[in-house]
């Protein structure tokens, strides 16, 4: 009898990208997917691990499938929690038939998997008209507050070709490229500092749009703003973090808010149109009311487009564990909810100016699209007509803007 299997996933879009790659190995096994967990056999739960959060979130959605799993179907455990906290996680969880990291064997299908490099492996064909596609995994960097070189390990770069291969085989519109450290694909290859700008260039030359998520700052050259640019789709995702220069360097990160702001000037003198991206940790141990005042002000005068704020997650093993000056908790909330009121206006006014324009969008599923101005699932959409064809490109008028969304004439609030 054929074997049914359900993949959870939960994080960042490397980890659907894993998932991606995990179905291929299942559907190379035989196996074909359930309708829902309840008619698996095998059920697999892709964790993330980067914040307590995080990781609450995973070891809830464990112990929610492990009620509804049908009698006799093996639950597994994999990704980054796996990857971390290994055996001690097993024991934790004893609902689990397997807490296995991604190069571990396991069974999972009528036979023993043998262990495999998710990196490199074959994916089914896109389910929808973009993909998110990995070009490295680990991180080489040391940035005080993340523990995820310490279970990716060290980074590496796939080569051009392969990635290249992935992206013909996905057939998408548009291509997500994602890493830990996106701008230094090709680094740890012995190819030079800048890798990353023959890859996007490669990339473009495949697809509609070609969008890169995470840069770090420093990394963010004119040759590689220039290649963005040219694209046309000049939509930048800066790992920021902070813009206090003493918090900065608590954090083992490069630059300042003043550096921060000369660097988008640069990015708005070649396209006015550009649109940015960032996250910020707010709460970082000895973050002053004086560092606080300082993000606000920038988040006020830069204009970011969309923003996200993460209250400081204390890690094990990272530098940040072992500094004093924590932040209380109550305080974080409060600085959280200023930022955010503070960013909810100015993306609702960035998002306001589209109204009355005529847009190009790619449809993403029926009543569903995004301009360029929006990456899958962690920005607004453009409510369209529902018989607007999935897949293609498509000119509409925006007629109302609601936060971070839009309407687009002939469509209403509510139909996606």
């Amino acid at each position: 009898m054929t074997e049914r299997y359900w993949i959870e996933t939960l994080g960042c879009p490397k980890n659907q990208v894993d998932s991606d790659k995990l179905v291929g190995t299942l559907q190379a096994d035989g196996l074909v997917p359930a309708d829902r967990p309840e008619d698996a056999d095998v059920v697999v739960v892709n964790t993330c691990a980067f914040v307590e959060q995080a990781r609450q979130e995973s070891i809830d959605v464990v112990l929610g499938l492990d009620a509804v799993r049908a009698p006799g179907a093996r639950l597994v455990v994999t990704g980054c929690m796996a990857e971390r906290y290994g055996t001690e996680l097993a024991e934790a969880l004893p609902e689990a038939d397997a807490v296995v990291g991604f190069g571990v064997p396991v069974v999972l299908g009528p036979t023993r998997t043998p262990a495999f490099d998710l990196l490199n492996l074959p994916r089914p064909r896109s389910r929808t008209p973009w993909a998110y596609v990995k070009v490295a995994e680990g991180c080489d960097r040391a940035c005080g507050f993340c523990a995820i070189p310490s279970f990716r390990g060290p980074q590496r770069s796939r080569a051009l070709a392969d990635i290249v291969a992935e992206v013909e085989a996905l057939d998408v519109r548009e291509v997500v490229l994602v890493a830990q450290d996106l701008a230094a694909y090709g680094r740890d290859q012995g190819v030079g500092e800048r890798a990353i700008v023959p890859l996007v260039r490669n990339i473009a030359d495949m697809v509609a749009r070609v969008r890169l998520l995470y840069l770090y700052p420093s990394d963010l050259t004119d040759e590689l703003i220039d290649t963005i640019c040219a694209t046309d789709v000049p939509y930048f995702d800066l790992s920021l973090q902070h813009v206090s220069a003493p918090l900065l360097r608590r954090m083992r990160r490069w630059g300042d808010g003043d550096r921060f702001a000369r660097r988008m000037a640069d990015i708005r003198a070649r396209r006015p149109d550009a649109v940015f991206r960032s996250n910020f940790i707010v709460g970082y141990p000895g973050e002053t009311e004086s560092d606080h005042d300082r993000l606000l002000d920038f988040v006020a005068e830069a204009g970011l487009d969309w923003c996200g704020f993460f209250p400081f997650s204390r890690e094990e093993g990272t530098h940040a564990a072992t500094l004093d000056e924590q932040v209380p908790d109550g305080l974080i909330a409060e600085r959280l909810a200023e930022l955010g009121e503070l960013q909810d206006g100015i993306t609702a006014a960035r998002r306001d100016q589209l109204l009355g324009a005529r847009v190009e969008v790619l449809v993403d599923a029926p009543g569903r699209a995004r301009t360029w101005r929006e990456a899958p699932e962690i920005d607004g959409i453009v409510v369209v007509p529902d018989h607007l064809p999935v897949g293609q490109f498509v000119a509409v008028d925006i007629v109302a803007a609601l936060g971070p969304d839009l309407l687009a004439a002939g469509a209403e609030w509510g139909d996606t």
